[in-house]
């Protein structure tokens, strides 16, 4: 079953016949109202404000002159009156009734049509009785009124749905609508729909990036804020990846296009949070059901009222008139069918502003069960490439002319280790020696060699020292297994036989990760790490963190089994890894949570993407979550329990305290009711904008019972 995306009433695949598609995903719609209002929003927009107008502008004179200016001819003026009121504004009503009968369905439309339309004829069959009349008791005011108070409710649900979706529109808005392409030797401007894959295009100062890409020329620092959530700007230069949609600030590159139109970042990203607003999560399958009975078991216990104060009530066929009316309006299930929808909306959104995409509603409610997290420790938990963390010196050569050596024999290597040197020993103002390397020889699984004036050297780990026959004192010894028990890694410089130097590398712990597990801990949130790293290194990484379970030497189908193992003991597991090499245990886990940047994170396998590489974005992610969710809850409590108070109300329940005069205002309280049940209902979920990424602390623990 499908849900439509504007009202978000349940709807037949099977037998729909308003369907809109959107690129590859098609949408089914309830009534030809809500189809114009998804295609066309700001003309439906426009429409409705002025439908709305008219229907208030016809129907407070309808209710003056009903009640209390009378003359002969009055009510024949009053008539005409609501029924421009009943087939201009009312006309979308009819068309929704008509559309539920062709698709063998009911919708909301179905019981505002009914009801209004048993007051307005029941009224002119009155008129026509005694044209003339001056003192006719008609209810030509409540079926207009009714309208015009439905149609004010529908408008204003559809201004507090377009400011719960201003993230999404802002993301859109990022799109730059040209690109300055570079076509034989010119510089061109085109509409970016033209750009393709492989295009070189110029980015200036203060312009958006176009396209995704990578930078083949020049540098720059470019603002990822509305992707990403990063305040901070990111430096890039050649063969840096950038996203279309964000904004270059200080510099001019040239990047060449990779990705184009709607596989593009943004677009994807659009699309993630589209589809986790209008995403059905499972607690909706309860309303699902409940709204595809709800109507007919309305229409009948409004027809047992009306039937019910006509014969053993002997009320009178105007009560019975009224108290059908009432039950019809009153029961409308507006509230019931946007109650998960629009605190989708709002939560997907507020995800979006932060640089966390929900792939799916089911991720915005499994994260409320989450009782375990399993951390990647490589990438995830750390930052994914070595840093020099200190220089062991075995000889009389100072620090800085072992380094010069090392930078100058790593500037042929392409290894993240000769990149993490050269990065330090630039850091210290070390320039890399300006001697040529000779009969350089990069040494797989080992390190490599070279000669520098003449003088051979060697870089690489303790496999390479024996390669080389250098021999290793007790001294040098004791100071490299002292690093690697503290789980660095450790690589020697030497000249022949002779170990001149070692630098102790390490893959640094990301800032703020000690406080993740910390805090996931009092939320109730037990935090387990994996690796394939060895024993001392797992343990030095949990140990700076904090995490009491850690697993290590272990392969990526040993990951896989860990969850399972966390799942047979009774976990809710959460998977946090880099959606590529952990895709099998993002997959296994009850909730997967793709860590990364750039283009290839869109396509993960999480349900969750982190667009920044900050693991405290998964905290964030989780109370986010775990908030919206309980806006559902709040908004289905709240829908279900309106109509289960009212519905008993409309249907009599309160005459003997206030008699049967009670309906003659009963049809209007249930018009203004039903109105604001639906704005209670969306403002409600306005609030999780009000949610701080930011606030760090969290009151309660995850529930046992999740």
């Amino acid at each position: 079953m499908a849900k439509d995306p504007v009202c978000g009433m349940y709807v037949d695949e099977t037998t729909a016949t308003l369907k809109s598609v959107v690129g590859d995903r098609s949408y089914y719609f309830c009534s030809t109202d809500c189809k114009e209002q998804f295609d066309a929003p700001l003309k439906s927009w426009k429409k409705n404000k002025f439908l709305t107008a008219m229907s208030w502008a016809l129907g407070i004179p309808i209710f003056i002159l009903s009640y209390f200016i009378h003359f002969a001819g009055v009510f024949i003026l009053v008539a005409l009156m609501a029924s421009a009121v009943q087939f201009v504004p009312g006309m979308r009503f009819y068309r929704g009734f008509s559309d539920a009968v062709k698709n063998r369905s009911s919708n909301m439309d179905t019981l505002i049509a009914l009801g209004t339309t048993t007051a307005f004829f029941y009224s002119l069959y009155l008129v026509l009785l005694n044209p003339l009349g001056t003192s006719l008791v008609v209810y030509f005011d409540t079926s207009a009124l009714i309208i015009a108070l439905i149609r004010t409710g529908s408008l204003m649900e559809e201004l507090m749905k377009d400011r719960a979706s201003e993230a999404t529109r802002k993301l859109l808005d990022l799109q730059p609508k040209s690109a300055r392409v570079m076509r034989e030797g010119q510089e061109v401007m085109i509409p970016v729909e033209e750009v393709q894959t492989g295009d070189l295009i110029r980015v200036r100062p203060g312009e958006g990036i176009p396209v995704d890409g990578i930078v083949v020329d020049g540098s720059s620092e470019v603002d990822q804020s509305m992707v990403t959530g990063e305040s901070v700007p990111v430096v890039v230069g050649p063969g840096a990846e950038v996203v279309g949609g964000t904004m270059n600030t200080v510099g001019t590159f040239i990047e060449k296009a990779t990705t184009v139109g709607s596989d593009s970042a943004l677009s994807r990203i659009v699309e993630l949070v589209t589809e986790a607003k209008e995403g059905r999560a499972s607690i909706q399958r309860l309303a699902d059901v409940v709204s595809s009975y709800f109507v007919p078991i309305v229409a009948i216990a409004a027809l047992a009222s009306s039937m019910f104060w006509y014969f053993p009530g002997h009320a009178g066929l105007t009560v019975a008139v009224l108290a059908f009316v009432s039950v019809i309006i009153i029961a409308c299930p507006c509230a019931l069918g946007i109650a998960t929808p629009a605190a989708l909306m709002v939560g997907a959104g507020k995800g979006a502003e932060s640089g966390i995409l929900y792939k799916g509603s089911d991720s915005l409610e499994m994260s409320r069960k989450v009782d375990a997290v399993v951390f990647d420790k490589t990438g995830t938990l750390t930052a994914g490439k070595p840093s020099v963390t200190g220089v062991l010196n075995f000889g009389d050569a100072g620090d800085e002319g072992v380094l010069g050596i090392f930078a100058a024999l790593e500037r042929n290597s392409e290894h993240p280790v000769g990149k993490a040197v050269i990065e330090y020993a630039s850091s210290l103002g070390v320039p890399a020696s300006k001697s040529n390397v000779e009969e350089f020889e990069a040494v797989p699984g080992y390190g490599l060699r070279g000669k520098i004036n003449g003088t051979p050297y060697w870089v690489g780990n303790r496999d390479m020292a024996k390669l080389v026959g250098a021999s290793m004192g007790a001294s040098t010894e004791a100071s490299i297994e002292s690093e690697e028990r503290r789980g660095k890694t450790v690589i020697m410089l030497g000249s022949a036989e002779k170990i001149m130097c070692a630098v102790s590398l390490e893959d640094r712990i990301k800032p703020g990760t000690a406080e993740l597990i910390h805090l996931l801990s009092e939320m109730g949130i037990q935090a387990v790490m994996v690796t394939g790293d060895n024993a001392s290194t797992g343990e030095e990484v949990a140990k700076q963190t904090g995490i009491k379970r850690f697993y290590t030497g272990v392969k990526p189908e040993g990951k896989e089994a860990i969850i399972r193992e966390l799942q047979k003991e009774g976990h809710t597991v959460a998977m946090v890894g880099d959606g590529v090499n952990d895709a099998p245990s993002l997959a296994a886990a009850d909730l997967g949570i793709a860590i990364g940047t750039g283009t290839d994170v869109a396509k993960a396998t999480g349900g969750i993407i982190l667009m920044k590489g900050d693991p405290g974005d998964v905290l964030i992610a989780l109370r986010l979550g775990r908030r919206t969710f309980s806006k559902i809850k709040q908004n289905l409590f709240w829908a279900f329990a309106y109509n289960t108070v009212l519905i008993p109300i409309a249907a009599g329940a309160l005459v003997p305290l206030f008699g049967i005069g009670m309906y003659n205002y009963l049809p209007i309280v249930a018009a203004v009711a039903m109105a604001f049940s639906s704005t209670t209902v969306v403002s409600n979920s306005i609030l999780l904008r009000r949610f701080n990424p930011a606030e760090r602390k969290f009151a309660g623990r995850v529930p046992q019972s999740a």
